[in-house]
């Protein structure tokens, strides 16, 4: 090639760098922002593992490799999970540290199936519902309003967030609350939600939404145990001010 020629020539690798830095932002950042803003429940399998793994290869994005990889596995993370270092670098995009990532994960998975044959937890005064909600809310900005489902015995079955607003509120749909108790054959339900300013002191939005839901669980033959409103530190309990 001349040096005519050279000076001639499409910049090659500069161009497909940066289509390639531009394809890696709209697919794998994709994931990451479903993630943050409706949690690890919204995605698949293939969207988590490529959050792992971080990017694919030069011809397709990390979701659509993982998909790839689950798909030779049926779909089954215990089988993905008895994969070598060796197995799993036969994939184009997938070297020794993406490789050594996807295990660690799925170890991690093991362990924490081996440690979840733990006794229900007892949700039977303000400060149970405290302790339980608190590692949820505590640094939360907006707020969430959950619900907690217990049998007669007052053992959890359940914690269900219902409901993500605002700064100062949350729009809750009762209905929703009352349908997911009778699912569960529950027969005792908290509510909790946080208040993200750091004071307890529930607003009068706060007190008609306790009342409505007493009723409505009146009517269904529930018995509402609490509503505790939490922050970083504190918590405002109905039961133990007499309001319920």
């Amino acid at each position: 090639m001349t040096k005519n020629e050279k000076s001639n020539a499409a910049p090659y690798d500069t161009t497909q760098q940066r289509k390639l830095s531009i394809a890696s932002w709209a697919e794998e950042d994709r994931p990451r922002e479903r993630l943050e803003m409706n949690g690890p429940e919204s995605l698949s399998k293939a969207e988590l593992l490529a959050i792992i793994i971080g990017s694919g290869s030069q011809d397709e994005s990390a979701v659509s490799l993982m998909q790839k990889v689950l798909t030779d596995c049926n779909n089954n993370l215990n089988t993905l999970g008895k994969m070598s270092i060796r197995e799993l670098q036969q994939y184009k995009g997938i070297g020794p540290a993406k490789a050594i990532s996807i295990m660690a994960a799925c170890e991690l998975g093991k362990r924490r199936q081996m440690e979840k044959a733990e006794e229900r937890e007892v949700m039977k005064t303000s400060a149970d519902i405290y302790y339980c909600m608190h590692p949820i809310m505590q640094d939360l900005d907006t707020e969430q309003f959950w619900a907690l489902y217990m049998n007669q015995s007052f053992k959890l079955i359940k914690k269900e967030r219902i409901s993500t607003g605002g700064i100062t509120e949350t729009a809750v749909d009762i209905r929703l609350i009352i349908k997911s108790a009778l699912l569960c054959n529950a027969t005792v339900i908290a509510v909790s939600h946080n208040h993200p300013s750091g004071n307890t002191t529930p607003s009068r939005p706060d007190d008609k939404l306790t009342e409505h839901i007493r009723k409505a669980c009146d009517t269904m033959r529930l018995y509402l145990l609490d509503h505790v409103i939490v922050t970083d530190g504190s918590y405002y309990s109905y039961r133990d001010h007499g309001r319920l």
